[in-house]
């Protein structure tokens, strides 16, 4: 079942922050990550979950291995030249990809003007980067907790954009989205769109205790759902004020 639109009837303003990620995701991944062949840069800034628990930076090739115990693929980790907590940041606007951010950005673009038009312009930036860390501290938790490696670097949109699903599905559990099901472009409720998105992210992180299975972090889409379910009622203005 893939998204390819919804229903924009009501929304009252222009989600001017929304496209702005949008561009920011596809500078990064076009200017400075080079469409994904500047590893340097790419690998210098991706949240490493052994990092983020020891607070230091940790430069130098790390072997990763198959369920077997065989080496598949060598990452020579660069220098952060930045505190290595806000890589949870700056992982957020990086691919792997094409493939990785057209799936993320469509799923940004179908989801999050609505979210942007009901919090109101800055609270929807706040939420969005505050949903992309927990996310990014969801997967921390899950590869530590699972016994993955967790010298293996995680970037993508893919935590915060979880968030507003989650967030969506409280705000307009109602509303129809376009899908593609089958080769047939049909109309479901938006409860049962992101509902099955999300059975899919549990079943398949509670089949390896939510950590980072085939590249996909799990536990991070995972995290940034269940934020998005939590937060979006603190975020959302009450009707007496002015959105912003």
């Amino acid at each position: 079942m893939i998204p390819i639109g919804d229903d924009n009837s009501d929304r009252r303003t222009t989600p001017v922050v929304n496209w702005l990620l949008i561009a920011a995701n596809v500078f990064v991944f076009v200017a400075l990550q080079g469409f994904g062949t500047n590893k340097r840069f790419t690998l210098a800034y991706a949240a490493v979950p052994a990092e983020i628990l020891i607070g230091r930076d940790i430069a130098r090739p790390v072997i990763v291995r198959d369920e077997y115990g065989q080496a598949v693929e060598e990452i020579d980790l660069q220098p952060t030249p930045i505190p290595v907590y806000l890589t949870l940041v700056t992982a957020m606007f990086m691919h792997g990809g094409l493939a990785h951010i057209f799936g993320n950005m469509l799923y940004l673009a179908i989801f999050g003007d609505n979210v942007e038009d009901a919090l109101g312009h800055a609270r929807y930036l706040v939420f969005y980067l505050l949903c992309g860390v927990l996310a990014g501290l969801a997967h921390v938790m899950t590869t530590t907790f699972s016994g993955s490696n967790p010298l293996i670097p995680s970037l993508g949109a893919s935590g915060a954009i979880s968030g507003i699903l989650g967030g969506y599905i409280v705000l307009f559990p109602s509303k129809r989205v376009r899908v593609i099901w089958f080769l047939t472009v049909i109309s479901v409720p938006a409860i049962l769109a992101i509902g099955l998105w999300f059975a899919f992210q549990l079943v398949s992180g509670i089949g390896m205790l939510g950590g980072q299975v085939g590249g996909i972090a799990y536990g991070a889409h995972i995290g940034g759902f269940l934020a998005g379910v939590l937060l979006v009622r603190i975020f959302r203005p009450h009707p007496q004020f002015a959105r912003v």
